[in-house]
């Protein structure tokens, strides 16, 4: 059994989950964050870790090393919505969540089965929880941070696939994580950058948002994160729900039934306030508002000590201290329940390392990667790539972003692929950077070419511009006027609305590296008889 904390200060440090190393520019690994955790662990023994910008075979041993020095067991969480690969270079990385609904008959099947790999990865690195399912609908289609990041753009789809995300995770014994409550689908400004704010009644949240939330408290989901968006009709203070007492206490808790641990968004981004408080103000007033784990504070050492003078003082009720701890404390009972307490810090005893990123784990992403590739404008019986005329070379690709300083493990070169498969072609990149340079010799070389492909990443990121710049917008249709292009959709399939009379459109709705080679594989299929191209599995 684990034995816990009966000093305030140490049940009011384990609500609090710092992050250990970060993407964020200018970014910072795992490994080489560590020491200040330690410093920190030593003086606050903080209930658990957001992980961000590891790898699979030092990641593993520094969190052993920090679970060595805990007095208290920590719970390792990360934003694993993509699979581990998302955090954790060299662990399974699978296309996002969008790709699924597309995948057909077989999407349950093959989420369920990703879920399992994920998890099963998770467990073998130490970690417990998966800020994951999203169950945002992506109802709004400019919506600039949930997007492909939603499993669709109904309540039944999301419902449907995220239960069977929720099956696989938990027949491996990871937590699950439902986000962002009440609903982020609906929204037009990225809460990292600023408060979004949704006008819907609650008849309207009732058909529509809430019921993937419902879905997964009846699944047994173990966490629901709040969302930095204000719903007015909700609340008429207008605070985001992360602060809202009616949002999450009377909503969330007594009207849906959720029992389990309420955890704030990240409380660096800007939808979390912009208020000139002290980070201990916020905590407490998040406490109140229904919050059990105060995700990615600021100051921690200010947080904690804050805390303990308000519940001394009166100020702050230790009874929703006390609330909110024995809820944190139960994960860790329940895992503990289930692997042994020493797997907190030797996860073999719940799954073993060589787990991560087996070759069978990479290839159930390649197919999801492979059934999620739709054909959205043109005959995908008929459609195939031209061999060169006399004087051509083979294709030319364009790969537009227009995004690119962030350290994403996911992200990964086309052009490898690209060129591998067609060693007479070219690869050109159209960056932000591009902005500054004249285009039109890219586009006379593509004359050269015997089909012009163009790849457009649009994705949500976080601090990061959603859809293509004006330039990039700008070329490609330059190059639609020029060329019958082939245009790809790495992500979401947005770009096909702005370019409708291309003769092919493809969406592959993620642009990680098992999408990025399944587009390769389908274009090298349409090169020739597909039947005389091994190993090719066509949506």
């Amino acid at each position: 059994m684990l034995t816990p904390p009966d000093r305030l200060r140490d049940r009011i440090a384990q609500l609090i989950f710092p992050r250990l190393g970060s993407n964020m520019m200018p970014s910072i690994s795992v490994e080489d964050d560590a020491a200040r955790i330690e410093d920190l662990m030593d003086r606050y023994p903080i209930g658990g870790l957001c992980l961000f910008n590891g790898d699979r075979i030092r990641t593993p041993q520094t969190l052993t090393r920090l679970q060595s020095r805990a007095t208290y067991p920590l719970l390792i969480a990360t934003d694993m919505e993509r699979g581990l690969g998302q955090q954790l270079k060299g662990a399974t990385v699978f296309p996002h969540a969008m790709a699924f609904q597309a995948t057909g008959a077989q999407d349950e099947e093959l989420l369920e089965a990703s879920a399992r790999v994920a998890a099963r990865e998770a467990l073998a690195a130490g970690l417990h929880i998966s800020f994951s399912p999203v169950a945002d609908i992506n109802s709004n289609p400019a919506n600039p941070i949930i997007s492909t990041r939603a499993y669709g753009t109904t309540p039944e789809t999301v419902s449907r696939l995220l239960s069977a995300y929720m099956r696989g995770c938990q027949q491996e014994g990871l937590f699950t994580t439902a986000k962002h409550f009440p609903g982020h689908g609906d929204t037009d400004v990225d809460s990292h950058e600023a408060l979004p704010v949704v006008e819907r009644n609650r008849a309207s949240l009732e058909a529509l948002e809430f019921i993937p939330f419902r879905q997964a408290i009846d699944n047994g989901v173990s966490l629901v994160m709040t969302a930095h968006v204000a719903y007015p009709k909700l609340d008429p203070t207008g605070v985001e729900a992360t602060r809202s007492a009616p949002i999450l206490r009377d909503v969330l808790r007594r009207d849906l039934g959720f029992k389990g641990v309420v955890i704030s968004d990240s409380l660096l981004m800007a939808g979390a306030g912009q208020r000139r408080e002290h980070p201990g103000e916020m905590a407490a007033a998040l406490i109140k508002a229904g919050v059990d784990v105060l995700l990615d504070i600021k100051d921690v050492p200010a947080t904690v000590d804050y805390l303990v003078n308000a519940v001394q003082s009166g100020r702050l009720d230790e009874r929703l201290v006390d609330a909110a701890f024995e809820r944190v404390w139960g994960l860790k009972v329940r895992f503990a329940a289930r692997f042994g307490k020493g797997a907190f810090v030797d996860p073999a005893l719940a799954v073993s390392l060589k787990e991560i990123g087996q070759d069978a784990h990479r290839a159930l992403a390649d197919r999801v990667a492979d059934a999620a590739i739709q054909v959205a404008i043109g005959d995908p019986d008929t459609l195939r790539l031209p061999a060169p005329k006399l004087g051509q070379k083979g294709p030319i690709c364009f790969l537009v972003r227009p995004h690119t300083t962030y350290n994403d493990p996911t992200q990964a070169p086309l052009e490898t692929a690209f060129l591998r498969a067609f060693p007479d072609g070219a690869y050109v990149e159209i960056n932000p950077e591009s902005a500054d340079d004249d285009l039109t010799p890219l586009a006379d070389i593509a004359a050269r070419h015997s089909a012009v492909i163009v790849a457009a990443v649009v994705k949500p990121a976080a601090w990061h511009r959603f859809g293509l710049l004006p330039f990039q917008k700008g070329f490609i249709r330059d190059l639609a006027n020029r060329y019958p292009i082939w245009l790809a959709a790495l992500g979401s399939p947005l770009p096909r609305a702005d370019f409708q009379d291309v003769p092919a459109g493809i969406c592959v709705y993620s642009d990680v590296e098992p999408s990025m080679k399944a587009l390769v594989r389908f274009l090298k299929a349409r090169q020739s008889d597909p039947s005389t191209v091994p190993g090719v599995a066509l949506p």
